[in-house]
Order: structure tokens, then C-alpha cells, then sequence
């Protein structure tokens, strides 16, 4: 859509999606094409959804499973769009999505024979589990990660690679899994963005004891709520800290039994799953974000409190490692879970003897993502690389 506000933008997406685009306003037809896959999507994704073994589990065997549908969303693309693209009617051809690094593209070679610059991404994801968080990994289900690499010897990508004209990543760890014979046209830029009229709080960071901490995400082991409780007992006991939980998932019984078993149960509030407005409204309350998950691909909700001047504290990898620096934030570095949970409990030990530094962080936060992470920031920020890929 921010594209679509600044360029000539003809969007292309799976049928699925149509009402949705619908909903915003754009005419089919005019605006945005939807193709019929489902002959081939819809079979996948049920077997995808048993596969899983859980409702937002197994997202490796979801990614390898849609992949097989993808070749021939692709085949109706070109069938549909094929002869216009041959005809140069569009200047670039940008696949989007999926966002996974591990699929090929049908369409790239063709585009690329026909003249026409195929850029593809931001691709992201596949960041490996931690060492020390295999429990982790079997409880999400990620049985297909333990052999995920085989990806790289399917021949087709590295014809989708030698095609692009430009490979967007949207994280470093997505530009380092491309194969160096093309990496001079791999461009770092993080996928996540937000819209500004969306995010319209601003915290007032009141730095008085006790400070507000949040955290916002899915009830699992891999986003680390545990040892967020764990780092924030000493301060929450002593009455310096209150933690605000939202969101719902299987691990909620066991919070609350670590919670009282802590002696925190007081100043520990579980908001379950709330509608966005009250999210922003928790949200925009506290002085800082404690997010210590351990494999996070993007981090969106870590750009989110930025925006409404809520300071983030994360796990110093994958995406939320690449969004905070020094100035905006505080990184802690990874290791065992009693490794992170000690070093988030002497970070907010530092914070708690000078809070007062809240207020300029939280303030370079926000203009961070005011100056590059809006939807309209990222959007200019794609269209000066197309103008690149144009250049003679």
C-alpha cells in the first residue's frame, strides 16, 4: 500500500487475500490482480495445518509445505501477466512474498530472459535455535529445522538468485545465507515497518519508582517470558518495578505459578489478548519493552514501542538485535536462559540507578522510526533501488 502511494504499483497476490484488499479501497483489476491457486494451495494448506501439530507451531514445516505450492501460483502469474511482461508494460517485477529465503522462483528466469529487472524480498527467516534451547525448539515443533539446510542444494534457487537483478534481506543473517557469487546484489533492509496513524501514543516516560516494564508477544518458551520473570523478580519484590504481560499462549499457567512462586504475583499483571487499541494503551504506559525473546525474524513489536517512545530491551539476536543500538535501547548479549535472565536482571539494575536516561532514549527511539521505519520511510526507501536496478 505505501508503494502503491508513490509509484505506479500493479499488485499481484493469491486469491485468498482479496477481500482484504478490497477492504482498503483498491479496485481489482486496476489496483491488484488475485489468482486462483487454491487447486494446488488449498490441499497444502490443510496438510500444513495437521503437519504443524498446533495452532502457530511447526513454522518451518508451514514454510516447506507452501513452498510446494508456489510454482504453480507462478505458473498462473506468467500465464496471466506473461506477454505484458515480455512487452516491457512493466519496468521491475518485485516478488514480495513469500518472504522465505528457501524458495525458488519459476517466474525470475523468465522475467530476466524477457529483459525485465526482477528484484526479489526482503527475504527473512531460518535464523538457527540458540544453542541451550532445544527443549525450546522440540515445544514449537520445529522437527523439519534440524535439517533445513537441504535447502540450498535445490538447483532452481540458485537460478532464482542468478536471475534477481537485487535480493532485498531483511536481516544479516538472511544477507549472510545467500551464496557469495551474489552478494554484490544482496541489500540489507529490515521487512518490518509501522504506520505512524496506527501508533499515535507517546509515553510519557514519568521516571518516578516504580518504572513500568512490558512485555507484549505469544505465551512460548521461545519469547522468553520466563526469564523475564526471573530477571525482574528482585525488583519487582522490592516494589522498584511492575510488569505488565499481554498476550495469551500454553505457557500462562506456568507464568502465573512462577509468578507466585517468585513472590511477584502482586505487581505482575497478565492482560491475556487484548484488541490493539488497549494494547497501544498498555503499551504507551511503561518505560521500557522487555522482549528477551531468542529467535525472533523481524521483531515488529520491537519498532512498535520505539514508535510510541517505550524503551526496548531485547536479546542482542536475529531481528530485535538489529533494530535497537546503543542510543535507542539496550541489546543483552545471548546465551543459556540463566545466562540472558542474569544479564537482563544487571541491565535493569542499571537502569533503576539512573532512569532519568529513559527520556533521551525513548526519544531517539521514536525518531528512528519516524526517519526510517514507517511504511512510507520503507517504501521510498524500495523505490530509490529500483531506481538503481534502472540505471543504464
Amino acid at each position: 500500500m505505501a508503494l502503491h502511494r508513490q509509484t505506479d504499483v500493479h499488485i499481484v497476490t493469491q486469491i485468498r487475500n482479496r477481500d482484504a484488499f478490497l477492504r482498503a479501497g483498491m479496485v481489482e483489476g486496476r489496483d491488484f490482480t488475485a489468482i486462483d491457486s487454491e487447486a494446488v494451495a488449498a490441499p497444502m494448506y490443510r496438510a500444513a495445518e495437521v503437519l504443524r501439530m498446533g495452532k502457530g507451531r511447526g513454522w518451518t514445516t508451514v514454510t516447506a509445505i507452501a513452498a510446494l505450492s508456489y510454482p504453480y501460483f507462478e505458473r498462473l502469474v506468467w500465464k496471466r501477466f506473461g506477454d505484458d511482461i515480455r512487452a516491457k508494460r512493466f519496468d521491475i517485477v518485485h516478488r514480495v512474498t513469500p518472504l522465505s529465503p528457501t524458495t525458488a522462483s519459476t517466474l525470475a528466469p523468465k522475467v530476466a530472459a524477457a529483459g525485465v529487472p526482477f528484484v526479489l524480498g526482503p527475504l527473512n527467516g531460518g535464523v538457527p535455535w540458540p544453542r541451550g534451547f532445544d527443549a525450546e525448539r522440540r515445544r514449537e515443533r520445529e522437527w523439519l529445522s534440524y535439517v533445513r539446510g537441504i535447502y540450498k542444494l535445490n538447483p532452481q534457487l540458485r537460478r532464482t538468485h542468478a536471475a534477481a537483478a537485487l535480493i532485498i534481506a531483511g536481516s544479516r543473517h538472511t544477507a549472510s545465507e545467500i551464496p557469495e557469487r551474489f552478494q554484490d546484489k544482496v541489500v540489507w533492509l529490515p521487512e518490518n515497518a509501522i504506520d505512524p496513524t496506527r501508533f499515535n501514543l507517546i509515553a510519557p516516560q514519568d521516571t518516578t519508582l516504580p518504572l513500568r516494564a512490558c512485555f507484549v508477544g505469544r505465551l512460548v518458551p521461545y519469547k522468553g517470558p520466563h526469564i523475564l520473570l526471573d530477571a525482574i523478580a528482585p525488583f519487582a519484590r522490592s516494589g522498584q518495578m511492575v510488569l505488565d504481560i499481554i498476550g495469551e499462549g500454553p505457557m500462562l499457567p506456568e507464568l502465573t505459578a512462577q509468578a507466585d512462586s517468585l513472590g511477584i504475583a502482586d505487581t505482575v499483571t497478565f492482560h491475556g489478548h487484548l484488541p490493539h487499541p488497549q494494547v497501544q494503551q498498555i503499551l504507551a504506559a511503561a518505560n521500557l519493552l522487555t522482549f528477551p525473546s531468542i529467535r525472533e525474524f523481524g521483531g515488529g513489536v520491537v519498532l512498535e514501542a520505539m514508535a510510541l517512545g517505550v524503551v526496548p530491551m531485547v536479546v542482542d539476536y536475529a531481528g530485535p538485535g538489529e533494530l535497537v543500538t546503543a542510543e535507542t535501547g539496550f541489546a543483552i548479549p545471548l546465551g543459556t536462559r540463566q545466562q540472558i535472565a542474569a544479564r537482563m536482571e544487571q541491565a535493569l539494575a542499571d537502569v533503576l540507578h539512573d532512569p532519568t536516561r529513559l527520556t533521551t532514549m525513548a526519544a531517539a527511539a521514536r525518531r528512528m522510526v519516524q526517519d526510517h521505519y514507517t511504511w512510507d520511510a520503507k517504501a521510498a526507501q524500495i523505490i530509490a533501488m529500483y531506481r538503481d536496478v534502472l540505471k543504464p
